[in-house]
Formats: C-alpha cells, structure tokens, sequence
C-alpha cells in the first residue's frame, strides 16, 4: 500500500460528503453529522480519535523499556466506560448540546463556560502538537522522510477533508483509519511470531529480560507504574476523554438516539481494548527481537518512539510494499487524532464564542467553522515545535491530557453530581485543580523522580557488532532521572515525583475537593432546590440503590426536587429553543 493512498481516501471522503450533502448543509449538519449517525461508525471513530498515533509509536516502546504494567490500562478502559455511559452520555445527549460547555453555562453561569472552552482549546492544542510531531519524527529517522514535510502534509491533508465534509467525513475517515490501524498490527504480530518461532518464543524471551510483570500492588504514587496507578490513572483519564471531551463527546451528540450513543461508547471499548492490547504484544515482538541488541544503546535509533518503526523494516525487508503498509497504520492514527481535534475546536469556538454574541445564518456559521478548521490547524502545526522538549510520546500525551483533563472532569462531576455546588465553588475549584495540576508538572520538569521510582529495565548489547558483551542501560533511558548532585533538594520533591499516570486523578481531587468546600462556605447549600434537576444525574435513582430506604435517598439529593420528564414538562427545558424529548430516542434521567 502507498504512503500516499490513505491521505487520498480522506481527501475522497471529505469530497464525497461535501456533494452528497451540500442541498442539506447547515451548521448542525456540518458539525453533529445532522444527529443521524448510527452507533457503528461512531465507534470506530472514538475508538482512534485520540490516542492512536501515541497508541501506534508509544505503547510498544513503552513495553520495551518498562515491561507490561502498562496493560492494566485496559481495566480502567471497562470500569470508567460504564461510568460514562451511565452517568456522562444521557445527561448531555437529553440536553441535546452541540457544544459540551453549553452545560457549564446553564448548570453555572456563562464565565465557568468560558474558562471551560479556553482550557479545553489549550489542553487539546498542546496534544494535537505532540500528536502531529512525534509520528513525524520516527518516520523521519527510520525512513529518511523530510520531518517538517510530514508534519505539513499531515495537517494539511486533515484540514481539508474536515473543512470539506465535517463532521461525517471525520467520522467514516476514522472508521477506515481504524480498520487500517487492525490490519498493520496484526500484520506486525503474525510476521514477528514467524521470524521468531513462535509466540511462546517471544513470551520467553519477554520473561528472561524481566518484561513480563503485572502483579505489582505498591501503594506508593512516585512508583511510575503500579496496579493502582494505572487502573485509576488511564480510568479518569479515559472519563476526562470520553465524558467531558468536545472531541469525543460531540460524536455522541452526533448519533441518532441515546441509545446508540450508549451502544456506539461499548464497541468503542471493544475496538479500543483490541487496539491497546495489540500494540501491547506488537512492544512484546520489539523486545524478543533485540534482546540482545538493544537499538537505542547501538545507537541506530535515536528516540524510543522509532523502535517500531525500525522492527518494521527489519521484518519486512523481503515482503515490498509491507512497511508502506506500517507507515499508513501510523498516519491513520495521526490522520484521525488531528481531524477530530480540530473539527471539535472549531464547534466549541462557533457555539461558546460567536453564537451567544451574533445572530447570524446557519450558512455564515457553516463557512466560519470551515475557517475555524483552517485556522486550528495551522495554530496545531506551531505548537508541533513544542512537542519535542516533552519527551516519550505516550508519558508526555498523557500528562498534557491530564494536566487540563483532571481539572475539566472534576469541574463536570462537580455540576453533575453534587447541587449544592454553586458558581463560585466551580470557580475556586477548577482553578485550583488546574494550579495544583501544573505545579506538580512543573516541579517534575526541574526536580525529576529519583531511578528507584521509574523501574527501569536493562538492556543487552552482546550480539551488537563492535560491542563488547555487556548488559547496559540506553543513554536516552535516563533523561529523566536524577543525577547525582549536591544540590539543595526541596522537600514538595517527593510530590514533584508523583507518577504521570496520576496527574488526572490528582487535577480531580483538588477540583472536587476545593469546589465543595467552597460552596459550602459560600451557602451554595442554601440554593441547591433551585438547580434544575434535569442538570443533575439522579445517582440513588439508580436501581443499584434501590434496596435503601426512600427518605435516606431523598436526603442524600440535597432536597432537589426530581420533576418527571414527560412531554408534558420537558419543554420547560431549553437552552435555546425548546427541546422535546421524544419517547423511545431520549431516556429518561
């Protein structure tokens, strides 16, 4: 397969849904996909809207340094998809939102919404950035492709078939990039198993080199990867993506009915588990074959994120035509990371900045989003530079999200959850969050862990041709350790040392925690059978709490008054315009 058929297919998707719909385009149209969508494609596309080009380069290197802790990742995966499916999905779907920040704006006033927007914009130019220049830089090493060259052509190939089709082109563009990320990893795992003899000979290997490790229960938080720290770490994580995320959020509000959006998060989980759980047996293939060359101590590779990329061409080299296949598996991910992020920041810009203020067509509105599209794509290409002081592509994408992640779950459950909360607790609460977030972030950058926290792993270079035998740690390994020095070492180092899988979980606490304190202080308890119940998730409705006694659960919300939402009343209900929420495609709170 040619490196240049995928980003055609995209281009051909984008042409094809700016004719099929161009008697019917207006700005819900064009951004919602009309509200049509069924669950399947939808899936597909939230299954590679953000973590594919990290998922493709970074989870295998990560495999390869630092052993397969990493997949109790695919835990979190299952318990936080229930989480948002149950709580997250009905609550926006019923308000029938185009901008997720909608809410913060009627649930607390129209300043929450604006701090909400601008940190969403800037945590996802800053992940766009990452995604867009590493992928580049690991082709550009390993193949020789001009890496400014690649960041260009792959921005400009997203911005013009999201300008084109919108939302529906982003969409079945993702599916068919998903389906071309199965095909290149499964391809990896059934030609790495053949050169090697067989899996079992891989597994062993994996075992011989200390690489196969899940059974690490430590409670302590610097340890960079333990059963908890990662369980809980990529579960809030995903509910900050998948819960709160315009990106993501905005292809549920695209389909059909509540119930497909329910069904479209479920196979998400099954096409995100299948991705995660291949890359992580395509970093197991990485190790078994240089296990006694490591390629980063040798110095053929520059960057942990180029070790795949570099197997590819030593396990492809007879089989023409393979390795252009792994190139557009990577840039499928890329492709479809770049295109979802900026079709949701133009959304949330149309929705959250113009509309409140001007009153214009549908038609203005369509071609400002198309512009808007431009423009953010070209803003994602700046901040690409940035993306190379950050490090190994899969621990900076999941620091930056959750840096900004953290504190936007928290300032949603902080609305969904808990009336009493007013304005000024979500406020108070959300900056702090994001103060605490950075901090920590900060502090990491000048006060690095110490090398008992990151559990490195040893590498071998004995069968490396001009190496002596010798069993060696790569150079590019202990960037972020610290090196011995006398320096003055503040005690706050050992909250600097927290471990990245932790940011998200650490940004929702002190959002949560400050917001309902401040409330509290503020009398937001006095105020709490105002709030509108449809903007609350009735949590000891639910049937699992259905054994406890009536008044206890009454007590416990807050007194808000659970008005029934039939047609009779569910017109009293708008943002906008009224809403009628139709029996048998919207459920009931």
């Amino acid at each position: 397969m040619s490196t240049i058929d995928v980003p055609r297919r995209e281009v051909a998707i984008g042409i094809f849904y700016v004719i099929k719909d161009r008697k019917k385009q207006n700005i819900e149209e064009y951004l919602l996909g009309g509200r049509s969508m069924s669950a399947y494609p939808v899936a597909f596309s939230l299954s590679v809207g953000f973590m594919s080009a990290v998922l493709v380069l970074g989870t295998p290197s990560e495999v390869y340094r630092f052993g397969t802790m990493y997949s109790w990742t695919l835990l979190g995966y299952v318990l936080m998809t229930i989480v948002v499916a149950e709580i997250y999905i009905p609550t926006f779907y019923n308000m029938q939102l185009s901008s997720v920040y909608e809410y913060l704006e009627k649930r607390f006033n129209r300043l929450i919404r604006i701090e909400g927007t601008l940190l969403y914009l800037l945590q996802t130019v800053l992940y766009v950035g990452i995604v867009i220049y590493a992928p580049a830089l690991a082709l550009n090493a390993v193949t020789g492709f001009d890496l400014w060259g690649a960041i260009l052509s792959t921005a400009a190939v997203c911005i013009l078939y999201s300008t084109l089709g919108g939302l529906k082109a982003v969409i079945w563009t993702d599916a068919f990039q998903a389906i071309i990320m199965l095909i290149g990893f499964i391809s990896i795992i059934i030609r790495g198993s053949v050169v090697m003899g067989g899996f079992e000979n891989i597994w062993r290997a994996c075992e011989e080199g200390g690489r196969i490790e899940f059974l690490k229960f430590d409670t302590d938080p610097r340890i960079r990867h333990t059963v908890w720290s990662i369980t809980f770490g990529s579960g809030f994580l995903f509910m900050a993506l998948y819960g709160v995320n315009q990106g993501q959020v905005q292809r549920f509000l695209s389909c059909k009915s509540v119930h497909e959006a329910k069904k479209a998060i479920f196979l998400n989980l099954i096409g995100l588990e299948l991705l995660t759980g291949f890359a992580l047996l395509c970093g197991t293939i990485v190790y078994a074959y240089y296990q006694y060359c490591d390629p980063l101590s040798y110095g053929v590779v520059e960057r942990p994120d180029q070790l795949l990329p570099y197997l590819v061409l030593d396990i492809f080299q007879n089989y023409p035509g393979m390795p252009g296949l792994f190139i557009a598996c990577v840039y499928s991910g890329s492709l479809s990371t770049v295109s979802t992020a900026i079709t949701a920041m133009a959304s949330v810009t149309v929705e959250d900045f113009l509309k409140p203020v001007f009153n214009w067509s549908d038609k203005t509105y369509t071609w400002i989003s198309r512009g808007m599209i431009v423009f953010y794509g070209g803003i994602c290409i700046l901040f690409a530079y940035l993306a190379s002081t950050l490090g190994q592509v899969l621990q900076a994408a999941i620091s930056v999200l959750g840096l900004v992640g953290g504190p936007l779950l928290g300032l949603y459950t902080l609305g969904v959850l808990f009336p009493f909360v007013n304005s000024l607790g979500a406020f108070f609460g959300a900056n702090a969050g994001l103060a605490a977030a950075i901090w920590v972030f900060i502090g990491s950058r000048n006060y690095p862990p110490s090398p008992e926290f990151l559990d490195q792993l040893s590498y071998s270079t004995e069968n490396c041709p001009g190496f002596e035998n010798a069993t060696t740690l790569s150079p590019l390994a202990t960037t972020s350790t610290v090196t011995e020095t006398t320096s003055y070492t503040p005690p706050e180092a050992n909250l600097y040392a927290l471990s990245y899988q932790l940011y998200t979980v650490f940004g929702f606490c002190w959002t949560v925690v400050v917001g309902v304190l401040a409330s509290l202080l503020t009398c937001g308890w006095r105020d709490r059978k105002t709030v509108d119940p449809r903007l609350i998730y009735p949590f000891f409705d639910h049937w699992i709490f259905k054994c406890l006694p009536e008044s206890f659960r009454k007590c416990m919300t807050c007194g808000v008054n659970r008005r029934s939402l039939d047609e009779k009343n569910s017109a009293d209900f708008n943002l906008e315009d009224p809403v009628m929420l139709k029996k048998g495609e919207r459920t009931k709170l």
